[in-house]
């Protein structure tokens, strides 16, 4: 008897249409695609009360060229100065780039231009060759009140590149996209803040070929968004990556900058440190074009020794025992691993099925030695740097582990996830096809809040019926961790998943955590800033404000609660 053909959904396949909303907010490069595993699939229409016949029908595929009515709000004088200084071929004022480079990853976002919404464009996009350009351009703008954003690669999921006042965005990554200098001496890079993710890696690996470096070397920073995001926008947004427990965040990496700004441009000194007060390199970082133009930046590198990286995973009998171990290895004081991921029990089940680990032989032996579903939680990482360091970190880890009542399960599994780690959000445009919404929060808590944070996060998110709750903390500090979450709900009204989302921030700021720990604060999360913050720490920054940009140019119109 023939046996009947398993329903497959129709996954999109084709690269979006030149020129179409699809092409804009899809995620990644346009010709990648990660479709959800067969377990997936299952887990997705048990959740959600779904049949086949749900995923018989496409909902915004948004696959219309784009149009929009909002005229620009530049004179032709204006237009022609922008013409006269950059040239034709780097000032764009046609629908499509308008509304490409006005719009970032953010949830909200996609779900808008799926139906065509665009609510807000800029007047013009430019590219400028070099920070001359860019000193030209803030002058300009500033005298002529003229609003003005930075775009790096689009990746923001805040509505960080908003141009809620219009404006020109400042395509950052056209021209200023180079590794400048590697500076072996000191173990610095000087790059260009429009450098993509890997190709500031690529070049540091191969520096000795293309400087003429002993050593190759790392940036040590490894965010999801690494393919599509920049150095300029890792340091404008805090960002944080995912091998960040051993080589620190973004903001840590920074030795120096170079900001253009309405008030004047200065450079920030490359010492290593200095008794010369409060630090105006610190309070640049993160300002999210709020405050100046990023031009150049000098970045800490590190040896790149890839033969020494060593991978673990284990199976903890309960969320518990796996945030236990992790505490006691962040605060051991016998260094760090690289990539610390700790995922609790519903992320462990929902990862499991992904990598097709369910109902294996190897499954049903975990299940026998009483790490149970739905109980269990899945540790992995792995610990990079001089050898002997490398060897007794693992030892060390190890023994915590096993310690808590962890059940070593290799390399393997980091193996795995090593192969799609960059490739995990383009399931994204998969499921919103058919109606499905997938998106994160992450904040970060001390470990005596950790607990209390995580159960009442996810208690609320669960409220909500059918909704999928996953969470994992994936940068752990001796003093805490930061938790991520990530869910899944089935809708296609943007004004009740707007709703839902405030209600997971509502809950993390009420159980103190904070607002945001490596995405940035942007548009979207700026409303709960000076609840988190405070007033008087709010004002500092409208001080710093006032005084860089006393014309409110700079990204205005609600970027991080200033104005």
């Amino acid at each position: 008897m023939k046996q009947k053909e398993k329903f497959i959904p129709d996954w999109s396949e084709k690269a979006p249409e030149k020129g179409s909303y699809r092409s804009i907010f899809k995620m990644g490069a346009p010709d990648r695609f990660k479709h959800p595993s067969e377990p997936w699939f299952d887990m997705l229409k048990e959740a959600f009360g779904m049949h086949n016949s749900d995923f018989e029908k496409k909902v915004h595929e948004g696959r219309d060229p784009v149009s929009i009515t909002l005229e620009t709000g530049l004179s032709q004088t204006q237009l022609e100065w922008f013409f006269e200084l950059l040239g034709p071929k780097n000032v764009a004022i046609d629908p499509f780039n308008r509304v490409k480079y006005s719009h970032g990853q953010t949830m909200l976002e996609a779900m808008e231009l799926r139906r065509g919404t665009v609510s807000h464009v800029a007047w013009a996009v430019v590219h400028p060759r070099n920070k001359g350009d860019v000193r030209e351009i803030v002058s300009y703008c500033h005298d002529n009140k003229i609003p003005i954003y930075a775009y790096g690669g689009g990746s923001s999921v805040t509505l960080g590149v908003r141009p809620v006042c219009g404006g020109i965005m400042l395509a950052m990554g056209t021209h200023m996209n180079r590794v400048l200098e590697v500076n072996e001496q000191n173990q610095t890079a000087r790059v260009q803040p429009g450098c993509m993710g890997p190709v500031y890696e690529e070049t540091l690996n191969y520096s000795m070929r293309r400087f003429g470096t002993r050593r190759n070397y790392t940036g040590g920073h490894f965010p999801q968004s690494f393919e599509m995001s920049t150095v300029g926008g890792w340091i404008a947004a805090l960002g944080s990556g995912q091998a960040s427990t051993y080589y620190g965040d973004a903001c840590d990496l920074v030795l120096s900058q170079e900001y253009v700004t309405p008030t004047g441009s200065f450079r920030t000194l490359d010492y290593p440190s200095a008794a010369t007060g409060p630090k105006v390199n610190d309070m640049m970082k993160g300002s999210e074009g709020t405050f100046g133009i990023l031009v150049g930046v000098t970045m800490k590198i590190f040896r790149y020794m890839p033969g020494n990286r060593r991978r673990f995973s284990f199976m903890f009998p309960s969320w518990d025992a796996a945030v236990n171990a992790s505490r006691e290895i962040s605060q051991g004081e016998f260094g760090m691993p690289a990539v610390f991921r700790v995922s609790d029990a519903e992320e462990t089940e929902v990862g499991l099925k992904l990598y097709n680990f369910s109902g294996t032989i190897l499954d049903r032996a975990a299940n026998l030695l009483k790490y149970k579903p739905m109980k269990r939680c899945l540790c992995m990482g792995t610990i990079e740097g001089e050898r002997g360091f490398v060897k007794n970190a693992n030892r060390k880890i190890f023994r915590i582990c096993l310690k808590n009542g962890a059940l070593p399960l290799g390399s393997l599994p980091v193996k795995r996830w090593e192969k799609t780690r960059y490739s995990e959000p383009y399931m994204r445009d998969d499921l919103q096809d058919y109606g499905i919404v997938i998106d994160t929060l992450e904040t970060s808590i001390g470990w005596d809040k950790f607990q209390t944070l995580h159960n009442a996060v996810v208690t609320f998110i669960k409220s909500r019926p059918q909704t999928i709750c996953m969470s994992h903390a994936s940068h752990i500090y001796p003093q805490g961790a930061n938790l991520y979450f990530i869910f899944i709900l089935k809708t296609d009204d943007v004004e009740e998943y707007r709703r839902f989302q405030s209600g997971v921030l509502d809950a993390i700021l009420e159980n103190g955590g904070s607002m945001t720990h490596h995405h940035g604060v942007g548009k979207m999360i700026a409303p709960w800033l000076e609840s988190h913050l405070g007033g008087v720490q709010m004002e500092v920054l409208r001080a710093l404000k006032r005084h860089f940009d006393p014309n409110n140019i700079m990204n205005p119109g609600g970027q991080l609660g200033l104005d």
